[in-house]
Parts: structure tokens; sequence; C-alpha cells
């Protein structure tokens, strides 16, 4: 992608998809909110999505 605005929408969704299925699942006795460990894999997601949509540095062959 060579829109450094679409990279940044793509991982920050990818951070949120994290956040929210990483806190979908918590039933109400074990209390709301979200860990520190679905945070950790929201950081690497969205980190990596942004590594993945970098562009090229070479000519499209």
């Amino acid at each position: 992608m060579r829109d450094r605005g679409m990279r940044t929408a793509v991982a920050v969704l990818a951070g949120l998809a994290v956040i929210y299925f990483g806190s979908k699942g918590r039933s109400p006795e074990q209390g709301g909110g979200v860990s520190s460990g679905v945070i950790v894999l929201a950081v690497l997601a969205a980190a990596l999505a942004w590594h993945l949509t970098r562009p090229k540095d070479g000519p499209v062959k």
C-alpha cells in the first residue's frame, strides 16, 4: 500500500479487532475490561499489519 493513511487505518483496525474479540469472551464474574495480554496482542497485531502493508522498494514486475 502506498497510502500511509490506509496503512494506519488497517493497523488500527487490526488492533481494535483483537481487543474486541479478546474481550468478548469474558464472563461477567471475571470482571469487565481488557487484560494486559490482550493489549499486548493488539499492539503486536497492529505492528504486523503495519509491517505487512509497507510499500515495496523495487519496481513491480
